[in-house]
């Protein structure tokens, strides 16, 4: 019986940090679980983001038929471990066309995960243990952080204040997660708030490996992770917001913000 793992989100919870412990050490771990992260499965992430972005039927059959093509594309293995973001969809701030920016998780979320597990059903057979993990964060540290990101990503001219007030009736992730746990039970649905493991160890990496099957003393005999911030600074921000308001040409724009991002990180501890 095939048991699969997907990590599926959310944005900004410590999944860029998950899935690098991961790389680092997918061998390592090959004889327990085999690991595959965005870079192996672009069709289906691409598709997903796009969905996300505009959550329209067809596009939902498109990643289902990307994410088929990869299913059957990779071996069967005793343990299975699928993990991206956009699994979830986009991350909120970003706009859709027609219905303005996006506010919360489980619109694209949900259908997302309803077509993962159909998916992985398809491919492993209706006795495939599936479960799924959702790493949360804390609601206003979350949403700033979703706020930094998106300047640096796109034509963001909202300070901080004004972006929070879009999001008066901001929905907690662990509520988000839920939901989407209903959508799609009986399948498990696993979470893990940043703040309390990204201290760990092994860092955020830890829930996953310990939904591998690897025990704690098994689990302590890894490399420790490397911590690594990948937001920007707050001087940073500030400046993206500048650019983004003050640069008309696309190309430039992101340059700058490219070669700010870069001296950002070198120049950061």
């Amino acid at each position: 019986m095939t048991h699969v793992i997907v990590h599926a989100g959310f944005h900004k919870t410590g999944t860029s940090s998950l899935q690098d412990y991961l790389r680092a050490h997918r061998a390592r771990l090959a004889d327990r679980v085999t690991i595959y992260l965005k870079d192996d499965f672009l069709d289906a992430g691409n598709a997903a983001r796009r969905y996300g972005m505009r959550p329209h039927p067809w596009r939902l059959w498109r990643f289902r038929r990307a994410l088929r093509d990869f299913l059957n594309a990779i071996p069967e293995a005793p343990v299975i471990f699928l993990s991206w973001e956009g699994f979830s969809g986009v991350m909120p701030g970003h706009r859709r066309p027609l219905s303005g920016p996006v506010r919360g998780m489980a619109r694209a979320a949900v259908p997302l995960a309803r077509g993962i597990v159909a998916e992985l059903r398809h491919r492993f057979g209706p006795a495939a243990r599936i479960e799924f993990l959702y790493t949360l964060r804390e609601g206003e540290t979350w949403l700033r952080s979703v706020w930094g990101h998106i300047a640096r990503s796109i034509r963001l001219t909202e300070d901080y204040a004004a972006f929070r007030a879009g999001f008066r009736t901001l929905k907690p992730l662990d509520a988000e997660a839920a939901t989407v746990a209903r959508a799609i039970a009986p399948v498990p649905v696993h979470t893990a708030w940043l703040e309390e493991i990204s201290a760990l160890p092994q860092g955020p990496a830890t829930p996953a490996l310990r939904l591998m099957g690897l025990s704690d003393t098994e689990i302590a005999a890894l490399p420790r992770a490397s911590h690594v911030n990948r937001g920007n600074s707050d001087a940073a921000t500030q400046t993206f917001l500048h650019l983004n308001r003050t640069l008309a040409d696309p190309a430039e724009l992101k340059q700058r913000k490219d070669a700010l991002a870069r001296d950002d990180h070198r120049n950061r501890p």
